[in-house]
C-alpha cells in the first residue's frame, strides 16, 4: 500500500466520521477533504476542480431553477389539493396522493415538491381529523420512489451520470433507470398503502401540542404602573437597558400593550407602564425575572400561543435544512429575530422539546423551530434556504387567472424538453439550459428567484465529492476496496456481489448524504465490474438506485428530514416503516439488474 493510498483512506475515514458526527456543514467537510488531497499533491489542480465544471453537477444547478419555477407556479399544490378533496377513506386519499407524487418526482427535484406539499397535507389532515403522521412519511418515500425512475428525478442520478461521462462511459438516457426501478417503485407504493400504512404512527404535531399546552411555553409578567414609593425603574427604558436580554433560561418573545401585540421584540423596544411581557424558554427559571423590580407575575393568564398569533403575526413551524447557514450556531449569535422577523418559541429535536435557554441552543439539521412570526417573515423566509416552512404561512393563492397561463406554459415547456431528450434530439444538459433560458425570457422566474433556488451548498458538496472520488481511483484505493468486496462476497457468487455493493451504498447514504455516498461508491463499483468482467452499467445503476433509496432514517435524504418534525416522528418510525420498503427495493433492484445485464 503506497503512502498516497494510505493518506486517501485516512482522509476519507476522517471525512465520514465528521459527516456522521455533524461537526460542520456537509459541504464544508467534503471541501476540506478535497483541499487536503490537493495540497498534498495527490490531486492535480485540474483534477481537484474538475467537479466544478462537470456536466452532471451543472445540470443539477439547472434542475434546481426549473423545480423552483414549477414550485412558484402553484401547479403541484393545485393538483394535489384537487385530488385530495374530501376524505372518503384514509387509504383511498393516500393512494390519490402517492401516485401523482411519484409521477411528478420522476421529472422534478423531489425536495421542493415535499416542502411545498407538507403544509398543504397538514392543513388537509387537520380539516379531515386525520393525523398528518399517517401521510408525511409516505409523501417522502413516494417522492424518493419517483426520483429513481428517470435521469432527472433526483440530483444523485445526474451526479452519477456526470461521473460516467467523465470516465468516458455513455451515461444514462432519460429512462435507463426505469427498466430496473419501475418494478421497485410499483411494489413500494403497494407496500405503503397496505402493510406500511398499518405501521405508521398516529401522532399529534408540535403545533397542536404547543397550542394545548401553552402554559408550558409561556409566562406573563406585568410592568407595574405604581411601583411602591418610587417610579417604576423599567418604564421608558429599552428592553436592553432594562436588562431583559440575555436572561438565564427565558426569552422575551412578545409585548402586549393596550391590546396591541408587539413581536418580535427588538432590543430598542421601549417598555411602558401596564405592558404585558410574554416570556418563553425554561419557565422553571422565571424566578430571575420575578426578582426584577417593577415586574409582577400574572397568574391565570388568558394569553396562549393561539391568542398571540391573532393579528399581524402567525405561529409557524420550520425545519432546519442541511444547507442552512444557521447550522452549528447558537440562536442568539444568528440574529434570528432581526433576520427573519420572528421569535423562537421552542426548539424540538428527535421529537423532544429542548429544555434550555433558547438563545444558547446550537441548531442542527432537522431541528424543528416553533416561531411567533411577524408580518415580514414570509417575504424574508422566501429569500433563504436556511429552513423549510412546514405550516401554511398564508392561504396560498393557488392559481389566479394571470398565474394560470404562466403555470401551464412552464409545465408545457418542461414537457417539450423532456420529449426532445427522450428522442435523443437534445442532451439533458442542453435541454435543461434551454428550459431555464426560456423561463427567464418569458419571466416565468426572475434572475433573483433563480439564484435563490440554486442550492450552492449542495453543488459545493457534489463538486468536492467528485475530487475525493477521483483520488480513490487515482491512488488505487478503489481497486483495493473492490478486491475486499469481491473477497467477502465470493462464496455467494454474482448475486452476493450485487447485494453487498447495494448494502454498502445505502449504509453510506444513511450515514452521510446520498450524493456523497454515490460518488464514493462509484469508483468501487467500476473496479468491481472490471474485476468480474461484467458490464459496469449494471453496477453503476445498482449504486445509483441504492444511493437514493434512503428509507431508514430522517437524516439520509432531504425529503425525510423535511417531514421529520412536522409529522412528530421518532427516529424509530423511519426504521419501522422504511426497513421493509428498503428490502423490497433492494431485492427488486438486484433481481432486475442481474436479469437484464448479467
Amino acid at each position: 500500500m503506497t503512502w498516497e493510498m494510505l493518506f486517501t483512506f485516512i482522509v476519507v475515514i476522517i471525512m465520514m466520521v465528521c459527516l456522521i458526527k455533524e461537526v460542520a456543514r456537509p459541504d464544508m467537510i467534503v471541501f476540506v477533504a478535497l483541499t487536503s488531497l490537493f495540497v498534498t499533491g495527490i490531486l492535480t489542480p485540474k483534477e481537484a476542480v474538475a467537479g466544478f465544471s462537470n456536466e452532471g453537477m451543472l445540470t443539477v444547478a439547472l434542475l434546481f431553477i426549473i423545480a423552483g419555477a414549477i414550485q412558484k407556479s402553484g401547479v403541484v399544490e393545485y393538483a394535489i389539493t384537487y385530488l385530495l378533496g374530501k376524505s372518503k377513506s384514509e387509504r383511498y386519499s393516500l393512494i390519490k396522493l402517492l401516485v401523482p407524487i411519484t409521477g411528478a418526482s420522476a421529472f422534478l427535484n423531489n425536495t421542493p415538491i415535499v416542502v411545498t406539499l407538507t403544509p398543504i397535507i397538514r392543513k388537509w389532515s387537520e380539516e379531515n381529523n386525520i393525523s398528518p403522521s399517517k401521510f408525511l412519511i409516505p409523501l417522502s418515500y413516494a417522492s424518493i420512489l419517483g426520483g429513481i425512475l428517470t435521469l432527472i428525478g433526483t440530483s444523485t442520478n445526474l451526479v452519477v451520470h456526470g461521473l460516467m461521462i467523465e470516465r468516458g462511459m455513455e451515461g444514462y438516457s432519460l429512462f435507463t433507470l426505469a427498466a430496473v426501478s419501475l418494478p421497485a417503485s410499483v411494489l413500494g407504493l403497494i407496500y405503503l398503502v397496505t402493510f406500511g400504512y398499518k405501521l405508521l404512527p398516529n401522532y399529534k404535531t408540535y403545533g397542536e401540542i404547543a397550542s394545548k399546552k401553552s402554559r408550558e411555553y409561556l409566562t406573563e409578567m406585568i410592568v407595574e404602573e405604581n411601583y411602591p414609593y418610587l417610579d417604576n425603574p423599567l418604564v421608558n427604558k429599552t428592553v436592553e437597558e432594562a436588562g431583559l436580554r440575555g436572561l438565564e433560561g427565558v426569552y422575551l418573545i412578545a409585548i402586549i400593550r393596550n391590546g396591541e401585540k408587539i413581536y418580535p421584540v427588538k432590543h430598542s423596544t421601549k417598555i411602558k407602564a401596564n405592558d404585558q411581557l410574554i416570556f418563553t424558554g425554561v419557565l422553571s427559571k422565571i424566578a430571575e425575572v420575578q426578582d426584577r423590580k417593577g415586574l409582577t407575575l400574572k397568574t391565570g393568564t388568558n394569553n396562549t400561543l393561539e391568542t398571540l398569533r391573532n393579528g399581524n403575526g402567525q405561529l409557524v413551524e420550520v425545519v432546519i435544512s442541511h444547507q442552512s447557514s444557521l447550522l452549528y450556531k447558537r440562536i442568539r449569535d444568528s440574529q434570528f429575530r432581526a433576520k427573519y422577523d420572528a421569535g423562537v418559541v421552542a426548539v424540538h429535536r428527535n421529537n423532544e422539546r429542548i429544555e434550555s435557554k433558547i438563545g444558547d441552543i446550537v441548531l442542527k439539521p432537522g431541528d424543528t423551530l416553533l416561531l411567533l412570526a411577524g408580518p415580514d417573515f414570509e417575504e424574508r423566509s422566501e429569500q433563504s434556504n436556511d429552513f423549510y416552512v412546514v405550516t401554511p404561512v398564508n392561504n396560498h393563492p393557488l392559481l389566479n387567472k394571470m398565474d394560470r397561463k404562466k403555470a401551464w406554459f412552464s409545465v408545457l415547456t418542461l414537457a417539450l424538453m423532456i420529449i426532445f431528450v427522450s428522442i435523443d434530439l437534445l442532451s439533458m444538459f442542453k435541454a435543461m439550459t434551454i428550459t431555464v433560458v426560456v423561463y427567464l425570457l418569458f419571466k416565468i422566474i426572475t434572475a433573483d428567484e433563480a439564484k435563490r433556488h440554486v442550492q450552492f451548498h449542495v453543488l459545493l458538496l457534489i463538486a468536492s465529492a467528485f475530487g475525493v472520488g477521483q483520488a480513490l481511483f487515482k491512488t488505487g484505493a478503489a481497486e483495493w476496496l473492490a478486491d475486499q468486496l469481491l473477497l467477502l462476497s465470493a462464496p455467494f457468487g454474482g448475486i452476493g456481489v450485487l447485494v453487498l455493493l447495494y448494502l454498502c451504498t445505502i449504509t453510506l447514504t444513511e450515514m452521510i448524504t446520498n450524493n456523497a455516498g454515490a460518488v464514493l461508491m462509484f469508483p468501487i463499483a467500476i473496479e468491481a465490474a472490471n474485476r468480474l468482467g461484467e458490464d459496469p452499467m449494471a453496477f453503476v445503476i445498482l449504486i445509483t438506485i441504492g444511493a437514493s433509496a434512503s428509507f431508514l432514517s430522517p437524516i439520509g435524504y432531504q425529503t425525510n428530514l423535511v417531514v421529520y418534525g412536522p409529522g412528530g416522528y421518532k427516529f424509530i418510525d423511519y426504521l419501522k416503516v422504511g426497513l421493509p420498503l428498503s428490502c423490497i427495493v433492494m431485492l427488486t433492484t438486484v433481481v432486475m439488474v442481474n436479469w437484464i445485464w448479467m
